[in-house]
């Protein structure tokens, strides 16, 4: 960064960006060859391949922002606002699901039987495991927030154990939806609750794997001394994550659970 007379980051030219489109080309293909003929040898490379384009292009930004000093103040900011906009449009992706949710069971249709939930329909408890999946991803929230604030503070020791109890809270969720997907009576083809339920539902599901594995990441990363209270956005990009995640599961809670039952 000594050579250059500005703050900004100029990347050096990168296959990830190629070998990422090429893949999840692969991986569409690969869903529809198993949905259509029952084959996952092309999914199977897909998952592969992505799974090798992402830890690449991560361990290059890793590189790019702790070790060669590129991430300035200026390019965090950037950062910020680009993580802030992506936050933002995953509200707009979660909000068609609600939409359809709301638009279904507000004014159900003859067809339904004229109440929600549909005739036919058993839904889960809301007092049971969803009312546990709740005060996991809650205490998780509380957890990663202590994870920031001991950084913050420079508490080595506090932030790595802070940062572990929120990842095995985030993996007990996952257990926990896991056991609730397969104990349910109803399926994602039983009409329009069922598609609504497990879509919604699923998607979050996916997003708290994604927001699990991006705080792994940050553990592995706090182990090796690449965090200081002063340079930290990557960690501090997983934990707004994170409370995006427990924010949306309260609205599917409230929503679907407990309001839609």
């Amino acid at each position: 960064m000594t050579h250059q007379t500005h703050a900004y980051h100029m990347v050096n030219p990168s296959p990830w960006p190629l070998t990422g489109a090429l893949s999840a080309l692969l991986l569409t293909s690969g869903l529809v060859m198993w949905f259509h003929f029952n084959s996952i040898t092309v999914l199977l490379l897909s998952m592969i391949t992505n799974l090798m384009t992402m830890y690449q292009w991560w361990r290059d930004v890793v590189r790019e922002s702790t070790y060669q000093g590129h991430h300035t103040s200026t390019v965090q900011k950037s950062l910020r606002y680009g993580m802030i906009l992506f936050i933002i449009s995953e509200v707009f992706f979660f909000s068609g699901f609600f939409w359809a949710f709301y638009h279904s069971s507000l004014a159900p249709t003859p067809e339904l039987g004229g109440y929600w939930p549909p005739t036919g329909i058993n839904p889960l408890n809301p007092l049971e495991v969803p009312l546990l999946n709740t005060s996991v991803l809650l205490a998780s929230g509380v957890s990663i927030t202590w994870a920031h604030h001991s950084l913050m503070e420079g508490n080595r020791k506090q932030m790595t154990q802070a940062l572990t109890i929120t990842i095995i809270l985030g993996v007990y969720f996952t257990l926990l939806q896991i056991s609730e997907y397969l104990e349910s009576s109803f399926t994602i083809s039983d009409g329009i609750y069922g598609s609504t339920f497990f879509v919604a539902t699923g998607f979050h599901g996916l997003h708290v794997i994604i927001g699990s594995t991006f705080l792994m990441t940050c553990l592995l990363r706090q182990l090796y001394f690449h965090f200081t209270s002063k340079h930290h956005f990557g960690f501090e990009a997983a934990a707004w994550y994170w409370h995006f995640v427990d924010v949306v599961w309260l609205f599917l809670y409230v929503s679907i659970y407990w309001w839609g039952s």
